[in-house]
């Protein structure tokens, strides 16, 4: 298979770049309003978030469990990441909507990735909004990443069709 040469954006001021993430990926604290929202109402509101920053992929924000203004209920499957350990898969229900397999939390990640332990990200493309600081975030392409796409953050994005082998 051929692999296309990938041309990385140049991250303006105040921007950076997802080719400058490293790997294995990096968590780290961030204090950025998060808000979710899902049929009419608000899932999630919080100041406390941990991001996880990979090469090649937009942030995924972490959340406290506590954040949820709504029950989050175990959907059953699991996937393995290489780097953060077994996840397991959850439903969302708020207002009129029923998000199956939206959100996934890592209940005993492994060594490295302790903070992330109970806490819950959510699939962008799966909910009605995300803000990150009142900025609507761009669900990262495909179906298995959940990363958040925002102003402040350049690509090109692994997720898109032909980009698995970057």
């Amino acid at each position: 298979m051929r692999v296309r040469k990938v041309h990385r954006a140049i991250p303006g001021p105040g921007q950076e770049s997802v080719w400058d993430y490293p790997r294995p990926p990096a968590v780290e604290p961030s204090s950025e309003r998060i808000r979710i929202e899902l049929g009419g109402a608000l899932v999630a509101d919080t100041t406390d978030a941990l991001r996880v920053l990979e090469t090649s992929h937009p942030p995924v924000y972490y959340l406290a469990p506590e954040a949820f203004l709504v029950p989050v209920h175990e959907a059953g499957g699991l996937s393995m990441c290489e780097f953060k350990g077994m996840a397991h898969y959850l439903t969302i229900a708020a207002g009129d909507r029923i998000a199956v397999r939206s959100a996934w939390t890592y209940p005993e990640p492994w060594p490295g990735y302790e903070a992330l332990a109970g806490r819950i990200a959510v699939y962008p493309s799966r909910m009605d909004r995300c803000l990150v600081d009142d900025e609507t975030v761009t669900a990262q392409e495909g179906d298995f990443y959940g990363g958040w796409i925002t102003s402040r953050v350049v690509g090109p994005f692994k997720g898109a069709p032909g980009t698995l082998g970057w």
